[in-house]
């Protein structure tokens, strides 16, 4: 009896000294939306994603509506529920809310199904390793130089390899000042990335891309807007840095036209964006056809066991927002993660955490 019976939704909050910002964004909150899908023989399968302060009510809404396509369904029946979905939904878009809501449903029954056969997720789909490379991220731009140093230096102290920073300051010489002091704290020995959240233009990103050769940066990720192919073109042509991308795209064609222009050296699929588990795989093997790697964006409790079932999966992202708020967070030793033995997904949000919506 692995029907979904029905299904409920939470909000939770991570701890927040004071907003935090990129180059194109202003955060005021740490927050989540945690679906929990139950199914007749009483397994409860949980999902969640981080909604930020962004359209509560839109992305909650999406979620019930979804969830009303999904209640009934056999909970294995992950592919078929999601182009149930997909025909659903084509009249007002297969993308924003509808598509994370889709993945979050997609999440939930992966979760609940493999806690059926009493098996962690990586285990089912089938491994291909079981430790993954993980790096610390962050360097936000509200940062003080001193607030900086010590989030980067923390990360190393704590056994991180690699580290990354956002840039995008209305001067780019702002941000390579700011790598420089990065570099002089962590030492030659850790790598350090920029992540510019499609704030720059082309020039300005060129210039920085030339100006941080020297600092030995390991890639450049969304260094302009994201549809803009040509200009992603030109910087994997001129720029002398690995480009990274992927975490704002809904589905893999963008994926495939940076890949037939030549364009991209690192892919970074978002698992709510994309619409769950299958997406993210099939993306993945995308990447994997033109021998690029995959460096998944922000979900390492899920992108985790999911990069031990591909070949090609080089690293994971690290934020520690959720970790106070779950039951058996990730363990990291020297910058390295292994998934968690337990069924399903290996962890779930504590009920005290928790605001049922």
């Amino acid at each position: 009896m692995t029907t979904i019976k029905n299904f409920n939704l939470y909000s939770a909050k991570a701890a927040l000294k004071k907003p935090i910002a990129d180059s194109t964004h202003t955060l005021t909150e740490i927050s989540f939306l945690v679906l929990r899908i139950q199914i007749q023989k009483g397994i409860v399968g949980e999902s969640y994603l981080l909604s930020f302060q962004y359209s509560p009510q839109a992305i909650a809404g999406a979620i019930r509506d979804v969830g009303q396509l999904v209640l009934g369904e056999e909970v294995y029946n992950t592919v078929k529920v999601f182009e149930k979905i997909n025909h659903a939904n084509e009249y007002f878009g297969l993308e924003g809310v509808n598509r994370w809501a889709q993945a979050a449903f997609n999440i939930a029954m992966w979760d609940a199904w493999c806690k059926t056969l009493g098996q962690p997720i990586w285990k089912v789909l089938g491994a291909s390793r079981t430790e993954v490379p993980i790096y610390g991220s962050g360097g936000w731009l509200s940062y003080s130089v001193e607030e900086l140093i010590g989030e980067v230096s923390d990360y190393k102290a704590r056994g991180f390899q690699a580290v990354k920073i956002k840039v995008g300051k209305p001067d780019w010489r702002e941000d390579m000042e700011r790598l420089r002091l990065v570099r002089e704290a962590v030492g030659n020995d850790i790598n350090i990335m920029m992540d510019a959240n499609q704030g720059m233009d082309v020039p300005s990103a060129l210039a920085l891309a030339r100006a941080a050769r020297d600092l030995q940066i390991t890639w450049f990720e969304e260094p302009i807007n994201h549809a803009d192919f040509q200009g992603f073109e030109l910087l994997k042509n001129q720029a002398g840095v690995s480009l990274a991308m992927g975490e704002r795209e809904y589905s893999s064609l963008p994926l495939r036209e940076l890949l037939q222009r030549n364009a991209i050296d690192i892919w970074q699929p978002d698992i709510l964006r994309l619409g769950g588990v299958e997406a993210w795989r099939d993306s993945a093997a995308l990447a994997g056809s033109f021998n690029i790697p995959v460096l998944p964006h922000y979900y390492k409790d899920y992108d985790i066991p999911l990069l031990c079932t591909i070949p090609n999966g080089a690293g994971a992202e690290s934020f520690d927002w959720i970790d106070p708020l779950i039951d058996h967070p990730l363990e990291i030793v020297n910058g390295v993660a292994r998934p968690h033995n337990r069924p399903g997904w290996g962890f779930q949000f504590k009920d005290e955490c928790l605001t049922e919506l």
